[in-house]
């Protein structure tokens, strides 16, 4: 398929010096269903990814050269191109404006609202739900919510991972503290015992204790999975004004520091820590991060323990959408109805949690999780997903972003004013949020 630009409807683009992703701006297009039409004659499509997993790209080379031999008046080729995580989005959002835009691409749940509203994403309603034996009635409408606007679907949320607690279980027997799983079962299992445990284990191993994984005091986002169960979020639902000095977020972003300064149950700013080596006592992170296990320690997994508010389930999400600026929007929006149908979406559930109710259960997620048994999938992923918020995401994200972490790290130093720091971040990102 050419990618010349002549042939392109060309997108323009804005962005914010230092940011790590732009904000996209489709000028006169609605991402309406158009370009249905069976080509002329066969094209190629091109679908960007963040994974170099070759074992990933393999399966979905295998449902795409399958999709090829029913269709060889459709589709002569479809190809994959990895890209780094880290320059993601900006690399794709360059493809879109310089007139390169791919066929198809993965998006990220916090830049969900930029694409969704700018109109630079192709309307897959009619197309998923027209597709025989698609199935439309089986996602799950709390998983297709954030890619949606006006009863529209713009991108398939293939990838719904729960966020989870990874646990040392050697290191907390060493130190003599209670087991999380023995908590979980008895109701005892909140954010309190957990730092108590880990401020304990590190204190014993010399180690680190609760690491929020890829934090790191930039990704201050990944605190979701804290903050979500003190009822806190960042922003009003309609992601106008600033909530990040209500008192359920004060509370939580306390909770976090004095974790940090006071109790040393999670590792200061500076600090590396790899649970999956072995420095640390637990960590949070997304059920995915399973594969990094090895028999080096006794370990176990169990569900983001219980706030203030009671437990809260948080999941990262990543969509499949179609570019409405790309040739062939119709030919690449059937063959994303072809991709992620029951039967594929069964293979791709190896490696990818599905919005599919009837594949979210421990027995299909057992195939492909081996070092996972039926229980802790059903706990943690199963379970994980019902009722699941995403992390923050916004249509003005990529600006936001980063304007949050650098007022957040007046909040990393052992004397910070929790209340004034979260105060001065508000009136820094309120006009961001209002347009």
């Amino acid at each position: 398929m050419s990618t010349s630009a002549s042939r392109r409807r060309r997108l323009p683009l804005t962005a914010g010096a230092g940011i790590a992703a732009v904000a996209l701006v489709l000028a006169g297009c609605s991402g309406s269903p158009e370009g249905t039409a069976t080509p002329d004659e066969p094209v190629e499509l091109r679908m960007t990814v963040w994974t170099a997993d070759e074992t990933q790209l393999g399966l979905f080379q295998e449902i795409a050269d399958e999709y090829v031999a029913e269709n060889p008046e459709l589709v002569s080729k479809v190809t994959f191109e990895p890209i780094p995580f880290d320059d993601y989005t900006t690399t794709l959002t360059t493809q879109l404006a310089g007139g390169n835009a791919p066929d198809l691409g993965w998006i990220l749940e916090s830049y969900a609202p930029e694409f969704v509203s700018s109109g630079a994403l192709y309307d897959l309603t009619g197309t998923l739900q027209d597709h025989e034996g698609y199935e439309y009635d089986d996602l799950l409408d709390s998983s297709l919510a954030l890619w949606q606007q006006d009863d529209k679907l713009f991108a398939y949320p293939f990838s719904n991972s729960p966020f989870a607690v990874f646990v040392n279980t050697d290191q907390i027997a060493a130190a003599g503290q209670p087991n999380p799983a023995d908590l979980v079962a008895s109701g005892d299992w909140t954010f309190d015992a957990a730092g108590d445990i880990s401020a304990a284990s590190a204190s014993t191993s010399g180690k680190q204790g609760l690491v929020v994984r890829d934090f790191d005091y930039k990704v201050w986002e990944n605190l979701a999975t804290i903050w979500s169960s003190f009822g806190a979020s960042p922003w009003s639902e309609d992601g106008t004004s600033c909530t990040l000095t209500d008192p359920e977020m004060v509370d939580a972003m306390t909770w976090i520091h004095d974790a940090i300064f006071v109790d040393k149950a999670m590792p200061g700013p500076g600090v590396t820590a790899d649970f999956f080596a072995g420095d640390a006592a637990m960590t949070i992170t997304q059920i995915s991060r399973a594969s990094a296990l090895d028999d080096s320690f006794g370990w176990d997994v169990v569900p983001l323990p219980d706030g203030p508010e009671g437990r809260q389930n948080v999941i990262g999400q990543a969509g499949i959408g179609v570019f409405a600026n790309a040739e062939n929007p119709g030919v690449a929006a059937d063959f994303l109805a072809y991709f992620t149908a029951p039967e594929n979406a069964e293979k791709l559930a190896a490696y990818f949690p599905p919005p599919r109710e009837s594949l979210l259960n421990a027995e299909t997620l057992a195939a492909g999780n081996p070092r996972l048994t039926e229980e802790q999938l059903q706990a943690v992923v199963v379970d994980g997903i019902q009722d699941a918020v995403t992390k923050p995401a916004h249509p003005n994200f990529a600006k936001i972003q980063d304007t949050v972490r650098a007022q957040l790290d007046a909040l990393w130093t052992a004397d910070a004013d929790v209340e004034s720091v979260l105060g001065s971040t508000c009136e820094t990102i309120a006009p961001l949020l209002e347009g």
